[in-house]
């Protein structure tokens, strides 16, 4: 008998012997007697459905804060956007005024027939002419 005939027979007999201890194990636990499962106290039954039934408020209540929070803040942005249309609004118009004031001063300095330095001269020239 060589070392690995040896080593198999070793090897077989502690699978055997590990068999056995599992099934006399295995019978053990299976017939033994079983206590039955007490019911919970209703006391700690009401003390659970209570704790869950706050914790679920609690989780709908930051839900629905969150909400709220994130409409008012989107609310705010719409409002501050109509504010900022109508400011750059009221700011284009009086660009516009202010323009139309500029073009119509130009306006005038273009259709006048002496330049303004001049207009003291002109005055005289047109007192000599009705004289």
């Amino acid at each position: 008998m060589n070392f690995d005939e040896q080593l198999d027979d070793e090897l077989n007999a502690a699978l055997k012997e590990f068999r056995s201890s599992v099934h006399g194990w295995s019978e053990a636990a299976y017939f033994r007697p079983r206590t039955a499962i007490h019911a919970a106290p209703r006391a700690r039954v009401w003390r659970l459905v209570a704790g869950w039934a706050l914790g679920c408020a609690l989780l709908v209540g930051a839900v629905g804060g969150g909400i709220v929070e994130q409409r008012h803040r989107q609310e705010l942005a719409r409002i501050t956007a109509v504010q900022t249309a109508e400011q750059q609004r009221k700011l284009a118009v009086e660009r516009a005024r202010e323009e139309e004031d500029l073009l119509a001063k130009v306006d005038s300095d273009v259709a006048r027939e002496v330049p303004s330095a001049m207009e003291p001269l002109a005055q005289l020239m047109v007192e000599d002419e009705s004289k």
